[in-house]
C-alpha cells in the first residue's frame, strides 16, 4: 500500500488541506472536522483503494482505513504542516487551539443535543423499560396503581425524567468543556426543594430587586443546556481573574455566584419559554394534522439516522414525556420505521441467493424488528437501495395510521417488538394501534421489497461477493478472476499455500463475557469491515496479550493496540466504542511500539466504571486484521471466559 498516495488522495477528496479544521485518529479511522463538509467527495473516497468506508456522524467526517491508520495520518499531517492540530493538542488553558469547524446552526444544534443526550440514554432507556414493565404488571392485575409496590417502582422510573436537568448538565459540560460537577450543582439549584417551596407559596419573588419567574424545571431540557453553555464562559472568566494561590476556592465560588442567579432570574425562564414554544408548535401541528409528524418520521427516519439528525426531536419528546406522561413526536413514527426496516431486510434474506447476504440480512432484520436498525440500514437496505425505498414507503404508510389513531409512546425506549409494552397506558386501545402499526409497516414493506426486488449480489467460484460483475465486493480485497490472471489473494506472498495451513488459536485477552462481533454498537466492527473476530464484555479492567508477538501499533489514547504474532496473525484489540474521545483518561499502560510480548503479559489497565460513567461502552472487539489469510476462522462456543482461554480458532 502506498500510504503517501492514499494520504494525498484523501486530503484532495475531503476538500484539500484548507478545508480541514482539525484531524485526529483512533485505531481504525481518520476523524476530520471540516470547514465545509459539502466539499468532501464521499463516493469517490469510498471508492479509493485502502478506504473501507466513510461515516459522517456527530460533527465528524470519519474515513475508515483500518489498521494502518497511523501511517496515513502521519502522511496527511505532514502535508498539512501547521495548518491543523490534533484535538489532543491543547493550550495551557485546556482548550483546543486549532481552528474551529464552521457549521450551520442546525448542525451545531444537533451536535450539542447529540453530545448532551448520549451519556443520558442508558438512564432514560432503563427508566423507560421499568415504565413498560410496570404497565404490563398493571394490565395483568399483578399490581394496582394504589399499591406501595407501584408507588416505589413508579418513583424509580420517574427519577431519571424528574432529575433530567442534572443528567443533561453532565453531557452538556462535556460538549462545552466546562466542569461537570459545577454544571450538575447549578442544575441541582433549579430542582432544589427550597425552589419548589417558593413555587408552592405562589408569592412574588425578587432577587436583588429583580423579579424572578417561578418555573418548574423538573424534566426540562433546553434551560440547563443554555445555562451550561453560558457557564463555560463564566468559568473561563473565573479562571483568569482568580489568583493562582487561592484559585481552588475563588474559581468555583465565582462560577456559582454568577451562574446560579442568572439561571434562576433570566436563562432558566428564557430556556423554558423556548422549550414550551417548540412543544406548543409540535402539539399544534399534531392537533390539526395528527398524521403528519408520524408520516414524516416513519418515512424519513433512515435519512435522519444516516445524516445524524435523528436527535433533533429528542428534547421535545422527553419534554412531552415528563409533562404529559406520553409523547407522539418520536415514538409512533420510529416504531413504523423500525419495523419497516426489519420487513425490508427479512424480505431480502428470503429472496437473495447470496449466502453471505442471506446470513447478514436474516440477523440484522431480526434485530431491526426488535428496535435496533443500524445493522439493517447500513449493512443491507442502504447498499441495495430499492429495499430502503420500500422501507420508507412502508414506514410512511404505517405512520399515517399511527397518527390518525392517536398512537402515543408512554416510555422512552427504542421502538420495536421488544418495546411494545411502552405503548401500554391509560388508553387500552393504544397497544392495539401499536400492533396494527407494526403489521402495516411489516406487510407493506415486505410485499414492496418482494415485488420491486433488488440487484442480488452473486458469489464467484471462490466465495467472494461480486456486485454487477464489476469485481467489487464488501469486506474482502478486490480480486480479478479473468482467465489467465492470478487473483491478488493467490499472488500475495503472505498467504500460505495449502500445505502450509496449520491450526492456530487466539487466547482471551481479558476476563469477561465472550460475544459475537454483531454485539458491538459500531458498524465498522459489527459488520466485519475490518476483519473477522470476536468481542468481550470485560468483567475486569485488565487487557493481556492474547498471543506472543510484537506491538506494531499503540494509540496515544491507550485504548487500542495492534499485535503481529509470530505465526503471521495480526490482531487489533479496541477497548470500548469511541473511547478515543477519552484521550487516555482511565487507561494506563507502559507498552510502546516495537515491544515484544509473550502471551499473558499485561498490556493495558483501565477503569471500567469510570469509562462507563463518561457514557462509553467497554465492549472490546478482538479483530483478525488479516482475516483473508486464514480460510477457516471459528469462534469458541462459550460465554464466560478467563484470561488465556481459547476464544478463536484459525487455520
Amino acid at each position: 500500500m502506498d500510504y503517501r498516495k492514499l494520504g494525498q488522495d484523501i486530503t484532495e477528496l475531503v476538500g484539500k488541506k484548507d478545508n480541514i479544521a482539525r484531524l485526529t485518529h483512533c485505531a481504525t479511522r481518520l476523524r476530520f472536522e471540516l470547514h465545509d463538509i459539502s466539499k468532501a467527495e464521499t463516493e469517490k473516497l469510498k471508492a479509493l483503494p485502502g478506504v473501507i468506508t466513510v461515516v459522517n456522524n456527530g460533527g465528524q467526517y470519519q474515513v475508515v482505513v483500518g489498521n494502518e491508520v497511523q501511517q496515513v495520518y502521519r502522511v496527511i499531517t505532514q502535508q498539512m504542516g501547521s495548518a491543523t492540530r490534533s484535538a489532543d493538542s491543547k493550550s495551557d488553558s485546556g482548550k483546543n487551539n486549532g481552528p474551529k469547524q464552521k457549521q450551520s446552526w442546525i448542525s451545531r444544534f444537533i451536535s450539542v443535543i447529540s453530545t448532551t443526550f448520549t451519556p443520558v440514554i442508558p438512564a432514560i432507556i432503563g427508566a423507560g423499560m421499568i415504565k413498560a414493565i410496570l404497565a404490563v404488571l398493571v394490565l395483568t392485575g399483578l399490581v394496582t396503581t394504589e399499591s406501595q409496590n407501584y408507588y416505589i417502582l413508579n418513583t424509580i422510573a420517574d427519577a431519571a425524567f424528574y432529575f433530567m436537568p442534572i443528567l443533561l448538565a453532565y453531557g452538556a459540560s462535556i460538549k462545552f468543556e466546562t466542569s461537570p460537577i459545577l454544571a450538575m450543582t447549578v442544575a441541582g439549584v433549579l430542582l432544589h426543594p427550597g425552589w419548589s417551596a417558593l413555587m408552592a407559596e405562589g408569592k412574588d419573588v425578587f432577587f436583588i430587586g429583580v423579579p424572578v419567574r417561578l418555573t418548574d424545571y423538573a424534566g426540562s431540557v433546553l434551560p440547563i443546556i443554555i445555562v451550561v453553555w453560558l457557564m463555560s464562559y463564566i468559568e473561563r472568566f473565573a479562571d483568569r481573574v482568580s489568583p493562582s494561590m487561592i484559585k481552588f476556592f475563588t474559581k468555583p465560588m465565582i462560577v456559582l455566584l454568577i451562574t446560579a442567579p442568572l439561571a434562576l432570574v433570566a436563562i432558566g425562564p428564557f430556556g423554558t419559554y423556548l422549550n414550551d414554544l417548540v412543544a406548543m408548535g409540535a402539539e399544534a401541528i399534531n392537533a390539526r394534522a395528527s398524521w403528519l409528524i408520524p408520516l414524516l418520521m416513519g418515512t424519513l427516519q433512515p435519512f435522519l439516522i444516516v445524516t445524524g439528525t435523528a436527535w433533533a426531536m429528542t428534547p421535545i419528546a422527553t419534554s412531552q414525556l415528563t409533562k404529559n406522561g406520553y409523547e407522539m413526536i418520536n415514538g409512533p413514527g420510529m416504531l413504523a420505521s423500525n419495523i419497516a426496516q426489519g420487513g425490508a431486510t427479512l424480505a431480502v434474506a428470503l429472496k437473495t441467493k447470496n449466502k453471505k447476504l442471506k446470513q447478514l440480512a436474516a440477523s440484522s432484520g431480526f434485530t431491526a424488528v426488535l428496535g435496533i436498525t443500524e445493522p439493517s440500514l447500513y449493512g443491507v437496505t442502504l447498499k441495495l437501495k430499492k429495499p430502503l425505498i420500500a422501507a420508507m414507503i412502508g414506514g410512511g404508510v404505517a405512520g399515517i395510521y399511527a397518527g390518525l389513531t392517536g398512537l402515543v409512546r408512554y416510555a422512552f425506549v427504542s421502538p420495536g417488538l421488544a418495546a411494545l409494552p411502552a405503548f401500554i397506558g391509560s388508553n387500552p386501545m393504544n397497544i392495539v394501534h401499536a400492533i396494527v402499526t407494526c403489521l402495516i409497516a411489516f406487510v407493506v414493506t415486505f410485499a414492496l421489497t418482494w415485488i420491486i426486488g433488488f440487484e442480488d449480489p452473486v458469489d464467484d467460484d471462490e466465495g467472494n461477493t461480486i456486485v454487477n460483475d464489476d469485481k467489487t465486493h464488501s469486506g474482502q480485497p478486490v480480486q480479478d478472476n479473468t482467465p489467465g490472471t492470478k487473483s491478488a489473494a493467490t499472488t500475495n506472498a503472505n498467504v500460505p499455500s495449502q500445505n502450509e495451513i496449520r491450526p492456530l488459536t487466539i487466547g482471551s485477552p481479558m476476563q469477561g463475557e465472550l460475544v459475537h462481533l454483531d454485539r458491538v454498537p459500531d458498524d465498522v466492527f459489527s459488520l466485519g469491515l475490518l476483519g473477522k473476530g470476536a468481542a468481550i464484555i470485560p468483567a475486569k479492567g485488565e487487557l493481556y496479550a492474547p498471543i506472543a508477538g510484537e506491538v506494531t501499533a499503540f494509540m496515544d489514547s491507550k485504548h487500542a493496540v495492534k499485535l503481529n504474532g509470530y505465526n503471521g496473525e495480526e490482531l487489533l484489540i479496541h477497548i470500548g466504542v469511541d473511547t478515543v474521545n477519552l484521550k487516555g483518561r482511565h487507561f494506563d499502560s507502559s507498552i510502546k511500539v516495537g515491544d515484544r510480548v509473550q502471551q499473558g503479559d499485561l498490556l493495558i489497565s483501565f477503569d471500567i466504571d469510570a469509562i462507563k460513567a463518561e457514557g462509553y461502552e467497554v465492549i472490546t472487539p478482538i479483530i483478525i486484521a488479516n482475516s483473508d489469510r486464514f480460510p477457516d476462522i471459528k469462534l469458541e462456543k462459550r460465554s464466560s471466559v478467563e484470561v488465556g482461554a481459547t476464544i478463536i480458532h484459525l487455520s
